[in-house]
Order: C-alpha cells, then structure tokens, then sequence
C-alpha cells in the first residue's frame, strides 16, 4: 500500500465522497479512518471507533460497499471511470494525517523522513505524543531519547505491529472483488488483518 507525505489537505473530490461515506459509516458505529483519491482508486478506511474492539467484520466491508455504491449511484461524486476500495487498516496502519497520529499515541511507529533531522531519515519509536504540527517519538535506546518531529518532513509513516511471546492463530475469511453485479473472493483475511472489497465503476 502506497504512503504519501503527511498532510491535512484534500480534494473536492475527497470532499463530496467524505460528506456521503462518513453518515453511513458513523451510522453502524464506526469510524471513517481515511479516504484516497489517487489513480482512479476511490479507497475508504474503515475501523472500529478509538478505544472499541479491534477489528472490522468482513459483513460490514461488504454493507459499506453496497451502501456506497448505491450512494454514489445517485450523487456521481467521482468523475469518469473508477474502482471502489474499501477496507481496514489492518496490522500495520498508515499514518497519514494528523489526527491518525493522535490516535495512535502510545504505539510503536516507524518514521520515513523527507529531509534528515539530528542525522538520521529513518526513525522508529513509540509515539508519545502528536498535535496539529508535531510528533514525539521515544527512541529505544539506554537514554529512552524523545525526538520531535515536525509533520511538514514526515515522508511515510506506520504503525510497528508487535507480536507476542504466542501469536495466536488467525482465523480466515474472505474478501470479495466485483465488477458491476459479478463477485468472487480474491483473499484470505483474519480479524486483524485488513480486509478489502473492491468494485470498478464507470461514471455516467
């Protein structure tokens, strides 16, 4: 999955696909974690509400889908041809605006850097605290070094998933892949994992 640098803008086409997709998310408990338009890829992230139980059931993958591509039907918010994205996070999450950072302070995060600060490109750390402009990132070395860092030279970012000492085994479902009214499952997928329904689309 493809990361891009840090940023709190969007496009008037992220904004009329967020106003239709955020009240249908909201509306089965959820939180809208992200929306890309890149490509000619419309791409939603889903996830559990902050503090919820990790995980987004594939039942409610496939619902957004159908509810959005009904929705999208009628508004035609994205122009010419398109395909339909939608998914979790899954293990690893990317970070990519200010508020994903807000959200996961206190976990374990991998930095890429535009332009080098104190020397290095490449940090990795837990997070400890994030805002509008910044991050801190407590290094794991003997003096536990916290790094500020400011957003505008964070390049990529993602959270560092950490097994445990008895990763427990995942469980398997499947993802589905339509073009038009025609579906068929094109992976496996676990609670944890992420979880991805795809539909191509031609704009009218």
């Amino acid at each position: 999955m493809s990361v891009t640098r840090v940023s709190s803008q969007t496009s008037p086409v992220v904004d009329r696909v967020t106003s239709l997709v955020a009240p249908i998310v909201t509306d089965l408990g959820l939180d809208l974690y992200d929306i890309e338009y890149t490509g000619g890829i419309v791409r939603i992230v889903v996830d559990t509400q902050p503090g919820g139980p990790a995980g987004v059931s594939l039942e409610n993958i496939a619902l957004i889908t159908r509810l959005v591509s009904r929705e999208f039907d009628h508004s035609d918010p994205v122009p010419g041809r398109y395909t339909l994205e939608v998914t979790s996070p899954g293990l690893e999450r990317t970070l990519r605006l200010p508020r994903h950072f807000v959200r996961e302070v206190g976990k374990t995060i991998a930095v890429r850097l535009s332009s080098a600060l104190d020397g290095q490109r490449r940090i990795q750390g837990d997070l400890v605290s994030a805002s509008e402009d910044t991050i801190v990132v407590r290094l794991a070395d003997n003096a536990l070094t916290e790094v500020t860092i400011p957003l505008s030279i964070v390049e990529r970012a993602k959270t560092v998933f950490q097994w445990g000492p008895t990763p427990k085994p995942g469980s398997t479902g499947a993802a589905t892949k339509s073009k038009k009214s025609t579906s068929r499952p094109t992976n496996e997928v676990s609670d944890e994992d992420d979880t991805d329904t795809e539909m191509e689309v031609d704009a009218l």
